[in-house]
């Protein structure tokens, strides 16, 4: 199992934060990178000052990406809410065009909204590799799929897209019929275990996580840390109290 690594404080409010939450960012890539561990690092845009001043954001992003392809690692710029996701996707594509960071990193797509088959398209065109998942904010139906079955239908169809577009992109999910039909179309594409990888939670359906493991398959492990946990669990309960729920239910079933 490999590891992206989360330090917990998005949002943020002053250009003090922004700046503090990116020598995290820093510390951690050098520490990864001394350590010689298999982890990158993912962050939000807003921890990063979004909110305050988007060129500041960008300065940011630029110098943590720039590290990260220099030590040999990558960046996942995490998805928030809809009122960023535009403004996220247009960030990522912006610092990929950079040479000194091309492919250092990459974007999520959450398969909910009406608007992500058009994003992947414009992410895989510039070679950009992407995280998908369902999407946990509570979006109305103007703009994103509502039933589970909607949902899980459109995630299929995404996935099958990323997984014979050539890049390497994570499949995030804690779903067993997500895996596998994953599994059964990787298989009957002739697509190999080691051209993308599941990416779950931490503490979340372990027994889950091990199984992938044993059956060769590749696994990231998201993993959030940092004293702005309360914050963080709060705002999951305001997005969709079901997450809430599923997590509980799902760490001890591991």
């Amino acid at each position: 199992m490999s590891v992206t690594i989360d330090s917990l404080g998005e949002s943020v409010t002053s250009e003090k934060d922004a700046r503090h939450s990116a020598s995290v960012y820093h510390q951690l890539l050098d520490l990864i990178a001394a350590s010689g561990l298999s982890a990158h690092v993912s962050v939000k845009a807003t921890q990063m000052g979004l909110d305050i001043n988007s060129n500041l954001c960008f300065v940011l992003f630029g110098d943590l990406v720039t590290h990260a392809a220099r030590v040999g690692r990558f960046v996942r710029i995490d998805m928030e809410g809809s009122p960023y996701t535009q403004r996220t996707l247009d960030l990522v594509c912006r610092l990929n065009e950079n040479p000194n960071s091309h492919g250092a990193v990459g974007a999520v797509v959450q398969a909910y909204l009406y608007r992500s088959d058009k994003d992947i398209t414009r992410l895989v065109e510039k070679g950009i590799p992407i995280r998908l998942c369902k999407g946990a904010y509570n979006e109305p139906h103007t703009i994103a799929f509502r039933r589970k079955l909607d949902v899980d239908n459109q995630f299929i169809k995404i996935m099958k897209t990323l997984l014979t577009s050539g890049l390497y992109h994570g499949i995030a999910t804690h779903d067993p019929r997500m895996i596998e039909a994953t599994i059964t179309f990787a298989e009957l594409e002739g697509i190999s275990a080691e051209s993308f990888e599941f990416q779950m939670l931490y503490g979340v359906r372990r027994d889950l996580q091990k199984a992938l493991v044993r059956r060769g398959y590749r696994l990231r492990i998201y993993t959030p840390f940092g004293t702005e946990w309360y914050p963080y669990f709060m705002r999951r309960i305001a997005e969709r109290p079901a997450n809430v729920l599923f997590v509980v239910k799902n760490i001890f079933r591991g």
